[in-house]
């Protein structure tokens, strides 16, 4: 074995790493903090590496960890080298004490970043001297991967099912002592979110209608709920309605007076008196809006990772956007082929966040011609492999659109035509049309 404690390469710290192994060999006990703290790759040296990967699959094992049992896994799994018993014990000698683990760790992510940070420096200037594509291709790329080492995430590579298992489980731990009935946030409607199991992160969800449904409305509603309950950053990229529009519908959601109202200015004294608390209800959230008509994904992506604790995007509508590539449609492109890689990028920029991203996206006119006019996945504007990417497809329906004299007015149908995450089927909503909102079914506005 090479003599590796006078080892002089960068950016690493030769001592920090042994001294991590070397208290988890003294004391067990630390070994789970540790493990949550570190991945394998953090680890310059190939012999700590080894070392802590046989520690890691024992822990997931329940397997007793000491000197000894280390070493015998090590002969088992073949990562074993002559000299590593030796190894082994000068790393438990020159460890102080194990009190000092979390220190010790800090060291090892610090130093694992500044390779990662110099790894994907040297990529993107590979990539810029190369010459071949587009400057804002390149762009693209170089912010994906800063965002990924800022994020904690390598961009691909094979990751050990082990590691995934100690994540789930870890998330199930979470999720039984918050008590919370559903794994994601909350949209504000009970009966969608049990159908649902609410907006789970890297879900792309996609709410589909014909115009003057009220998909954008819905968008804003859940929107104004997971502001408020999750204290999160939300981002909408309105490509149809200004900024003030919708901090128009969100005020008039949020504080119960007509929109109309809101729009004319024509308010009583206890109007007055709700808008204002609403207002500093609303002005108080996270919620950050772009109303630039030409946006592409790659836009919408790079301005929602300069966004810190991000919980939820918004995005309306899918077949106002940009090509994939940022540029203004041909006339002769092939507008199904274009709708399609805009969803899947939109399913990628969601897996790459890791937060939840709600596309709203227009119908066809399909409907129309049938007896029942309830939407269907085919009836996608444009679907190519709109319904293929989106984990949640949601349609809404309200009859009273149709039928003016239906014995069922204001009564909204949500369909879920698609749902990864269980069944599919219809949830009813109360639709309220003077403020623009929507309702679970049995709530009243003046609650």
């Amino acid at each position: 074995m090479p003599d590796i404690f006078t080892a002089k390469q960068v950016p690493h710290s030769v001592e920090a790493e042994q001294a991590v192994l070397g208290a988890m060999l003294i004391d067990s006990r630390c070994v789970a903090d540790v493990i949550g703290a570190l991945k394998a790759d953090d680890f310059y040296i190939d012999t700590n590496r080894s070392i802590y990967e046989t520690i890691y699959s024992m822990f997931n094992y329940s397997m007793t960890i000491d000197p000894v049992t280390v070493i015998e896994q090590m002969k088992v799994n073949g990562s074993y080298t002559e000299g590593a018993n030796d190894y082994i014990l000068k790393l438990m000698e020159m460890t102080p004490t194990a009190a000092n683990v979390a220190q010790y760790v800090a060291i090892v992510q610090d130093k694992a970043l500044l390779r990662r940070i110099a790894d994907a420096g040297n990529e993107i200037n590979a990539l810029a001297m190369a010459g071949t594509g587009q400057a804002d291709e390149i762009l693209d790329v170089s912010e994906q991967k800063i965002y990924a080492i800022r994020h904690g995430r390598l961009t691909g590579g094979l990751t050990p099912i082990s590691q995934v298992m100690v994540d789930v489980y870890n998330k199930l731990t979470e999720a039984a002592k918050s008590g919370n009935r559903i794994p994601g946030h909350s949209t504000g409607l009970y009966d969608l979110d049990n159908a649902i199991m609410g907006l789970n992160d890297s879900d792309l969800i996609l709410i589909a209608a014909r115009p003057g449904m009220g998909k954008t409305s819905i968008a804003l509603n859940i929107a104004l709920n997971v502001a408020r309950s999750t204290e999160k950053a939300v981002a909408i990229f309105s490509l149809e309605m200004s900024r003030e529009q919708l901090c128009t519908s969100l005020l008039s959601a949020e504080s119960f007076v007509e929109r109309k109202k809101l729009q004319t200015g024509v308010l009583s004294d206890e109007d007055w008196k709700k808008v204002g608390a609403a207002a500093v209800s609303v002005g108080g959230m996270r919620i950050m809006i772009d109303d630039n008509p030409m946006l592409s994904v790659a836009d919408i992506n790079a301005a929602c990772r300069r966004v810190k604790d991000l919980g939820l995007v918004v995005v309306d509508y899918l077949q106002l956007m940009q090509s994939a590539g940022g540029n203004a449609p041909k006339y002769n492109e092939n507008r199904t082929q274009i709708v399609s890689d805009i969803s899947r990028m939109l399913k990628i920029m969601a897996k790459e966040l890791n937060v939840p991203v709600i596309c709203a996206s227009q119908l066809s006119r399909a409907n129309e011609s049938r007896s029942d006019k309830r939407p269907m996945l085919s009836d996608l504007r444009e679907s190519g492999a709109i319904e293929q990417d989106a984990d949640i497809v949601l349609a809404l329906y309200r009859d009273d659109y149709y039928n003016k004299e239906t014995e069922r007015p204001n009564i909204a149908e949500c369909i879920i035509l698609k749902n990864r995450r269980g069944e599919t089927g219809t949830v009813e909503l109360r639709w309220l049309p003077e403020y623009t909102s929507f309702a679970s079914i049995d709530r009243r506005h003046d609650e």
